[in-house]
């Protein structure tokens, strides 16, 4: 990808379902075009970078929707954990969040898929559907919200505790550290 010097790609949950799936689903255009398509489930996800929008420790991209979640060696298996995303402007409901996590045989990893998705339309399509009866049966310009959903990926990390017990340390802080003793040091 073509990006400008220092672009980073950090969206909210309603700029994931707003400004990119709703597009993808629609046909629209997206402009960066910085997520890609992505079969995701012929990959475990330690095979994403490459492959992925990666920032830091995270992958995004765009995946068919399906029920089948097996990859080569293990499979996601959903948390149980759906959330409704909301416009902060209207606060109308725009997408669902669902969690998945990944499991090497019964084995459950540190890796956490966050499934995008819009939600079910069935029941204002099927109004616009009874009038717009006449129109063409032909539904290649109506967008098919079902079909497509943002995945984001990442390795969540250890406890809390562990943590707080291998903060990392900047340069500068490494270096004041480094001093055996601070009360020699002068200052101009």
């Amino acid at each position: 990808m073509n990006l400008p010097p220092g672009f980073r790609f950090f969206p909210t949950d309603e700029e994931l379902v707003v400004h990119f799936l709703h597009r993808k689903a629609s046909l629209l255009p997206c402009h960066p075009d910085v997520i890609p398509d992505l079969d995701l489930y012929p990959y475990d996800p330690w095979d994403l970078p490459g492959k992925a929008l990666g920032e830091g420790r995270q992958w995004y991209f765009y995946s068919r929707k399906t029920q089948d979640r097996l990859t080569s060696n293990g499979y996601w298996g959903s948390m149980g954990m759906d959330e409704p995303i909301y416009t902060s402007s209207t606060h109308k409901k725009v997408g669902i969040k669902k969690y998945l996590t990944f499991y090497l045989g019964d084995s459950q990893t540190n890796w956490i898929m966050q499934e995008y998705s819009l939600p079910d339309s069935s029941s204002s399509s099927s109004r616009s559907s009874k009038r717009s009866s006449r129109a063409s049966s032909s539904s290649s310009h109506k967008p098919d919200y079902s079909k497509w959903v943002i995945c984001r990926v990442y390795e969540q990390n250890c406890s809390e505790e562990e943590e707080d017990d291998e903060t990392e340390l900047s340069c500068l802080d490494e270096v004041f550290l480094s001093l055996d003793d601070l009360d020699e040091v002068s200052l101009p």
